[in-house]
């Protein structure tokens, strides 16, 4: 997705295109094939869901063709992780992968370690603790309930987005609010829960036995051997 002379452009594939995505289900597939995907077209050519599906039903609501729908879709399957993983912007992680990408960008830290070592910001742990008493939230549901919004902490949006790139949080589901009378209302609202909650602890743990720097060379060797074209500056600015 790219700004082009004052338009919002897609980079995707032809419709008849025999190599074109065609459902969320194959997205997954392909996921889990390759091991983690940001959605949007980035730095590294071909490294996107957006490059692999057509541009046409972005945005349209449609569950059988809308990739953005899809990703609803994926986050609630729960068969690979989905959040802001990728330079702060979002993608999917398989659950072989994620050990590793929890390993590598948390240093080996799980979070209450991270906190005691004083690397953690008091905003983030105030989110963290949260889950502690539920398995999942609303973001709305989050901000109020960790103190942020008028009169309380700042920054929300960016604290929840670093937090998914540290791999303490993912998107567990989009939902839409429910009233007062029980009834569906608005868009869609991301809800938050962490990879332990989504698959153990012994998943989100399970490459801690080695060197974060390890599991780093792992995961950028794994973007090496499908995109053959990155070089160290690209994968260092959409994976780090």
């Amino acid at each position: 997705m790219a700004v082009e002379n004052g338009e919002w452009i897609m980079h995707g594939l032809e419709w008849d295109n025999p190599y074109r995505i065609r459902t969320y289900v194959e997205l997954i597939n392909w996921v889990d094939e390759i091991g983690f995907l940001p959605l949007f077209k980035n730095e590294i050519e071909g490294f996107s869901a957006e490059e692999h599906t057509s541009d046409q039903f972005w945005w349209t609501g449609d569950p059988e063709q809308d990739p953005w729908k899809w990703r609803e879709l994926i986050a609630r399957s729960g068969r690979v992780a989905y959040g802001k993983f990728f330079n702060k912007k979002a993608g999917f992680i398989s659950k072989e992968w994620f050990p590793y990408f929890a390993n590598y960008r948390r240093d080996g830290y799980d979070f209450e370690a991270r906190w005691d070592e004083e690397l953690a910001s008091a905003r983030s742990k105030k989110i963290v603790e949260q889950f502690a008493n539920h398995e999942e939230l609303y973001s709305f549901e989050l901000k109020k309930l960790a103190g942020f919004g008028k009169n309380g902490e700042k920054n929300f949006e960016g604290v929840v987005t670093e937090l998914q790139m540290q791999t303490y949080l993912v998107a567990r589901d989009f939902r839409q609010k429910v009233n007062k009378k029980g009834v569906k209302c608005g868009w869609p609202v991301a809800v938050y829960s962490t990879p332990e909650q989504l698959w153990g602890y012994e998943v989100a743990a399970g490459a801690y036995a080695e060197e974060p720097t390890t599991s780093k060379e792992r995961i950028f060797e794994q973007v090496r051997r499908n995109f053959q074209g990155a070089t160290e500056k690209q994968l260092m600015k959409v994976l780090r």
